[in-house]
């Protein structure tokens, strides 16, 4: 995985206006199918991990574990983030190819 792309990715994606950041609108987002991937910080709470995992399988999203809260917020220009959804299948794709290279 490499932190450094993946971010900067995030950042083309956010003013691209195909990412959604906060947790109710990413599971709204899931549940009309328009979540691609979802990327939860690695600073996540159990709780919160759990409910996104449990949402996503369910809808046959993929769920990756991103970078800390921080270093996300700032990747997206805003304060810190702890989930977002990828809403494009070009960018869902890079992003998970991303994130699974060694």
């Amino acid at each position: 995985m490499n932190k450094e792309k993946i971010l900067q990715f995030l950042g083309l994606a956010t003013r691209a206006r195909k990412l959604v950041t906060g947790e109710e609108l990413v599971i709204s987002e899931v549940r009309r199918g328009n979540a691609k991937l979802v990327i939860v910080a690695e600073d996540a709470s159990e709780n919160t991990r759990k409910k996104l995992h449990d949402k996503c399988n369910s809808y046959n999203v993929p769920v990756r574990i991103g970078a800390s809260r921080y270093e996300i917020g700032h990747a997206i220009g805003k304060e810190a983030r702890v989930v977002l959804a990828i809403t494009d299948n070009g960018f869902a794709k890079k992003m998970t190819s991303l994130f699974d290279e060694n």
